[in-house]
């Protein structure tokens, strides 16, 4: 039977009927009242001396309105007092029937009394009826569905992806996150083919929870299992479930809840679910009663009396930490998968995964850029890409090469390159002994990572820096972080040593250093005097997590003094061993200077020959748009800002060192 074709008509939005009840009402007021066009309304005495001219034949009489009248055209109107009759009117102005007559004048009375009464009767019901049809025609609304209703804010806001709506993403399209692809594509096997679980007496986890550092591709690995799975997946984020009014957060859930158990098996994934799920009486003043309730309906849609469903919850948090304990218990939550920051191999799969579709030169070797960007998240990568494409089509190149990725790659790391500032000779030399302290002690330390490039080309907030080139490790020793300590205060002693004074460009060194000094002595037990106590809790964010007013200082006066005494002790002797290291290769920092004062950018090899001895390599020129090529396996100049944070592991990304010259 053929489908009748659809000729409705999009519905009329409820402000426009308002707006045009109101509207007619007006328009009935007005014309009733007869104070459309006509003539100017006249006062009582300007109207009965027109009369008494006899320049009129009637006068019509309607309520308190009068009339004057020529040949049935209005000639005069004006109104007289309500609480006055009309034979009151007429006598006070000297008007009588008899004198009407004399001059021919009718007088017309219309009773109208009628009309008043239904006009009276109609404003009064009128905008209780028009109420009336508002909350039905919403109530119409909300039965028939609809997140959109005036009425509809219980309903849940989750997108169900069918067949038409799916992703177009694989597993295929997600690289770097090998062991957690695993994980996530036995939970898509476990919806295709549950028996093959059952039969061994194996329950299908309730819940898969993804946990993540930002970028790592959390919510991509979401999209490719909707992509895969076949089963209808219902998205939504965890700020979309509360509102302004109260229960709405917990009506969304349940009405997810019951989209998705009609639609079983299916896949509820909620985004950002620490929104929605932070621990229960956390914050100043107990907690939001409005979140909690919400949470609560969380907790009871996946693991209440009613169990027994074929729908798998699935949500990404990088803030794992601060859930509650109730949400990550087996049952509930009962997977974890950590998606963290790709390795060598990841980084290099991720970018073969976003090269796609790209013309790639053949200079360009993307295994020497996943060495150098140590620390790159996923979305970190593609950015790199995206930024190379974006220089290669600025440039009119078809193909994108070497030049493209390093100065996407410093543009990402650094900031955009200062073509327009113009450094004074004096904040030159400035720079270029700064930066070769920098390169020469790191040259001379055993742990530290080896140097990629140096410049004092500005970039950023920078005037020049120095690009190590990093290693994935897992472990550091304090050896690896007294070295880092002191090539991060090598940039101060050269300015002592050469220049006689200190500038301000080294604050962002004494700040690292003072981290990394107080990260050994209070979080790592790298402290002799102090031994193995940590101090100062967890201060990450406590506002946000579980140690709210708790405070982070746990420890005494006297602790905090030997704290203090301990940094500062730690940053001295290494900025003694800086000092040492620098006067011993005094020769060899004139020379890397002068080569810095010549070429501006300095590669692996130039600046290995210039501390060698050897005959120094005829470097291209690294300022403007020019390529720092190096050798294979070392990467193509690559910055990584060292992170805010170390982690708890005590590892950390690579250095930076950069120099920001007073104005």
């Amino acid at each position: 039977m053929d489908e009748q074709p659809n000729n409705s008509r999009p519905s009329i939005p409820t402000w426009v009927w308002i707006l045009g009840v109101f509207a007619i009402i007006l328009a009935l007021q007005l014309f009733l009242s007869g104070r459309f066009n006509g003539p100017e309304q006249s006062s009582l005495q300007e109207f009965f001396g027109i009369v008494a001219t006899g320049d009129v034949d009637t006068v019509v009489v309607s309520g308190d309105k009068l009339e004057a009248q020529k040949d049935g055209e209005t000639v005069a109107v004006s109104y007289k007092s309500p609480d006055d009759s009309l034979k009151e009117t007429l006598d006070y102005y000297g008007i009588s029937n008899e004198a009407l007559a004399e001059q021919n004048v009718t007088l017309v009375v219309r009773d109208t009394s009628t009309w008043n009464s239904l006009f009276s009767l109609a404003l009064a019901l009128g905008p209780v009826l028009l109420l009336i049809w508002i909350f039905s025609r919403g109530f119409r609304q909300m039965q028939g569905g609809g997140g959109n209703s005036i009425f509809g804010f219980g309903r849940s806001k989750a997108k169900n992806l069918n067949d038409g709506d799916r992703p177009t993403v694989t597993f295929d399209d997600v690289a770097g996150v090998e062991e957690a692809k695993m994980e996530l594509q036995e939970v898509v096997q476990f919806l295709r083919e549950p028996e093959k679980f059952v039969q061994v007496g194996a329950r299908i986890p309730k819940g898969v929870l993804m946990v993540g550092p930002p970028g790592t591709g959390k919510t991509l690995l979401a999209r490719a299992i909707a992509g895969e799975a076949g089963v209808p997946f219902f998205h939504i984020s965890g700020s979309e479930f509360v509102e302004m009014f109260v229960g709405v957060g917990a009506s969304r859930v349940r009405d997810l809840f019951d989209k998705a158990k009609a639609a079983a098996p299916s896949i509820v994934f909620v985004d950002e679910i620490d929104a929605v799920g932070r621990q229960r009486g956390a914050g100043l003043g107990g907690g939001n009663d409005e979140r909690e309730q919400t949470l609560n309906q969380i907790l009871v849609e996946m693991d209440g009396f009613d169990n027994e469903t074929n729908v798998i919850v699935m949500a990404a948090t990088n803030r794992a930490d601060v859930l509650d304990p109730a949400l990550l218990r087996p049952g509930r939550f009962d997977r974890k998968v950590f998606v963290d920051l790709p390795d060598l191999n990841g980084r290099e799969a991720i970018l073969k995964v976003h090269a796609r579709g790209k013309p790639i030169g053949k200079d360009v070797d993307l295994v020497d850029y996943a060495r150098l960007t140590a620390g790159f998240s996923g979305a970190d990568l593609e950015n790199l890409l995206n930024e190379a494409a974006i220089f290669a089509a600025r440039r009119d190149k078809k193909t994108i090469n070497t030049p493209e990725f390093q100065d996407a790659f410093d543009r990402i790391a650094i900031g955009p390159e200062k073509k327009s500032r113009v450094m004074s000779e004096e904040d030159k030399e400035t720079v270029a002994y700064h930066e070769a302290g920098h390169a020469a002690v790191s040259y001379h330390l055993a742990y530290t990572d080896p140097v990629q490039k140096i410049t004092i080309v500005p970039r950023g907030r920078a005037g020049g820096y120095v690009l190590p080139l990093p290693e994935d490790r897992m472990v550091d020793s304090r050896e690896h972080f007294e070295d880092r300590i002191c090539m991060a205060l090598a940039g101060r002693a050269a300015e002592e040593v050469f220049l006689g004074r200190i500038t301000s460009g080294a604050s962002s060194d004494l700040q690292q250093a003072t981290r990394i000094a107080k990260v050994m002595v209070m979080k790592l037990g790298m402290s002799d005097k102090l031994g193995l106590p940590i101090y100062g809790g967890d201060e990450v964010n406590p506002f946000l997590g579980r140690m709210y007013g708790l405070g982070s200082r746990d420890y005494s006066e006297e602790a905090a003094r030997e704290i203090d005494e301990e940094v500062k002790r730690i940053l001295e002797d290494n900025y003694q061993r800086a000092l040492t290291i620098i006067r011993n290769n005094s020769d060899k920092i004139e020379q890397l200077v002068e080569a810095l004062r010549e070429q501006e950018t300095l590669d692996r090899e130039v600046f290995e020959a210039l501390m060698q001895d050897a005959p120094p390599i005829d470097a291209p020129n690294g300022s403007g748009e020019e390529a720092v090529e190096a050798e294979a396996g070392n990467g193509r100049g690559q910055a990584i800002i060292e992170e805010e944070t170390i982690a708890e592991t005590g590892t950390d990304t690579a250095v930076v060192e950069e120099v920001t010259p007073s104005d």
